[in-house]
């Protein structure tokens, strides 16, 4: 039961994070959103740090399992692409633009979680869709793995910042899936080029 209280308690704060931002909720916010008394959420969080500490472990260790599905079952790298642009439309849409900028703002330990993993789970995933892409001829053979997957991921953070794409003139998934898009074609061979219209369901 304890269990299912703590789970019921994590699943409030991520609802209202997502549609708020993480700094203007509270612990009394939480409270009332669950009708439950502040002194119970005590019971399993010290603060809201922990929560958000709990909640961002929790989502990071779900996202590498999707990735990593989505990764074994596309027949190729653009497949993946294509797959990974669905799943991030899924997940950017329902995101307070601001919630990146209050985590590295104000939660530094759970920022720190987000900069480990996207260095030691995100870059190595990118970095091996490279070279999968380079072997099956999607992908150009001149270009630098290493580099451009490190420049891949600085593009994903880069479009969370708010001072760089104000949320009041930019959707969140609008700019990642654009950078997306400009990413690939960049990488791609011609053949990578037609199977990318093929996906869109452009003539080739």
């Amino acid at each position: 039961m304890d269990n299912v209280t703590r789970q019921r308690i994590l699943k409030a704060a991520e609802e209202l994070f997502f549609k708020y931002g993480i700094k203007s909720i509270t612990m009394d916010d939480i409270a009332k959103h669950l009708a439950m008394s502040k002194k119970t959420i005590y019971l399993f969080f010290a603060d809201k740090n922990e929560v958000v500490d709990t909640l961002l472990k929790e989502s990071l260790k779900k996202d590498k399992t999707e990735l990593s599905d989505i990764t074994k079952n596309s027949a190729n790298v653009i497949e993946e692409v294509f797959n990974l642009m669905k799943h991030m439309s899924a997940m950017f849409g329902k995101v307070n633009p601001n919630i990146f900028y209050d985590l590295q703002k104000y939660h530094p330990n759970a920022w720190k979680q987000f900069l480990n993993f996207k260095e030691d789970c995100m870059e190595v995933m990118v970095e091996g869709a490279i070279k999968r892409g380079i072997k099956e001829g999607l992908v150009r053979e001149d270009i630098n793995s290493k580099v451009l997957s490190i420049l891949r991921i600085e593009e994903i953070v880069m479009g969370m910042n708010p001072e760089i794409f104000p949320p009041e003139k930019f959707k969140l998934v609008d700019v990642q899936l654009a950078m997306l898009d400009h990413f690939l074609h960049g990488i791609c061979t011609i053949k990578g080029h037609k199977m990318i219209n093929k996906y869109k369901g452009l003539k080739q």
